[in-house]
């Protein structure tokens, strides 16, 4: 066979394994966006988070609205660290907030986190997209309850990593969480 011959050949074939790629990466692009888009399903347990804002999937005129069984349902992650407020290093199991706000899709560069008190925070995106920063339901396996600061919390990984031990950063670390607003 031609040199030309095999060329040809090669790019004949070439040609079918680039348009897959093509669609393989264009999938990939899609494919969260279509997660976020993905209908949220009604709770139906008691609600302990509300999502509002500037998010993109809803399931009340309120917002994106969360059972314990819709967060438990994205996925739970476990952080082991110290705190101000526990004992030695202790564990936290939860939802990442990442999770959530990529599930509702979020967008906004601010988040205000309110506590059942109504205490609230401003608290940077950045961090639930930077840093593995927890909605902790659980603390050393037992359910969180509002007398011990859940039913949620947020949580930083902060043993792992030492820029978050700042004390400036002890405000964001918000118990009874009942609500996030993306702005």
């Amino acid at each position: 066979m031609s040199y030309s011959k095999w060329t040809t050949r090669l790019h004949a074939l070439a040609r079918p394994m680039t348009r897959c790629a093509t669609v393989a990466a264009l999938m990939l692009t899609v494919l969260p966006a279509t997660q976020a888009a993905d209908p949220l399903p009604a709770p139906t347990g008691p609600v302990i988070l509300t999502v509002s804002g500037n998010v993109e999937v809803t399931n009340t005129p309120e917002g994106a609205a969360f059972d314990r069984q819709m967060l438990t349902d994205l996925g739970i992650a476990e952080i082991r660290t110290s705190t101000p407020w526990t004992d030695g290093v202790v564990t936290f199991g939860g939802v990442l907030g990442r999770t959530v706000l990529e599930r509702v899709g979020a967008d906004g560069t601010l988040i205000l986190a309110s506590a059942l008190n109504d205490y609230t925070v401003e608290v940077p995106m950045s961090d639930f997209m930077d840093y593995d920063v927890m909605l902790a339901m659980e603390l050393n396996g037992e359910e969180m309850q509002v007398s011990d600061k859940g039913p949620l919390w947020i949580v930083y990984p902060r043993d792992d990593v030492p820029a978050l031990q700042d004390r400036k950063l002890h405000e964001r670390w918000v118990w009874q969480l009942k609500a996030l607003k993306i702005q």
